[in-house]
């Protein structure tokens, strides 16, 4: 019963999304194939020196959208303007962080949330997220609609299965997996790569 209403609520959130964006409602249904849908409950034990561990570290998620479920206790915290902001439970209700996929399906005019888990000197706590996502063979590649001439194309077309296998190989270094996938980045490596290249050949000569 808990994950077919926390699913409802998400394809609600899509639609609302898609629309915003200026393109049908089903849109961000469509692109993500069948759908993927994972839960986990996440056990934080209290720590005597919190400062000296994380419960997680700092990320962003893989996910189109993650629905968050937690205790009283204060763990999960933001980056905001280059400071880590405390994001205080408010009982019953959802956290609702974006995930990377939502930030290439909109061309960058969604954002993905940084984010870590901090643990507690006093109490244990406990959380609950449900990770919304696309199918593996999903491809994902920012929406025409977002595409103009004030806002060119920032990241290539992969697929889900790409994107999820490249995230866990970084093992949660911020969010550098949805940086490699931009095309400034792509177009970096290539000048860098060209620029070895030349001088290498001016080296031999």
């Amino acid at each position: 019963m808990y994950c077919r209403e926390v699913r409802a609520l998400a394809l609600r959130l899509l639609e609302a999304i898609s629309e915003s964006l200026g393109v049908e409602a089903d849109f961000l249904d469509k692109a993500l194939g069948k759908h993927e849908q994972h839960m986990a409950i996440n056990y934080y034990p209290k720590c005597p020196n919190p400062e000296l561990t994380f419960g997680l570290p700092a990320h962003s998620d893989p996910t189109v959208l993650t629905l968050l479920l937690q205790d009283e206790v204060p763990g999960l915290q933001v980056l905001n303007n280059g400071h880590w902001i405390s994001v205080n439970p408010i009982p019953n209700s959802f956290v609702i962080n974006l995930g990377d996929q939502l930030q290439v399906l909109s061309n960058g005019r969604y954002r993905s949330v940084l984010h870590r888990a901090v643990v507690s000197s006093s109490r244990a706590r406990i959380s609950i997220p449900t990770f919304y996502c696309p199918s593996p063979d999903a491809v994902i590649a920012p929406a025409p609609a977002s595409i103009d001439d004030e806002h060119p194309t920032l990241f290539r077309s992969f697929t889900y299965q790409e994107y999820y296998r490249k995230f866990w190989d970084k093992q949660l270094e911020g969010n550098t997996c949805l940086q490699s996938f931009s095309l400034a980045h792509q177009q970096q490596q290539e000048d860098s790569q060209l620029l070895e290249h030349y001088t290498q050949e001016e080296e031999d000569l």
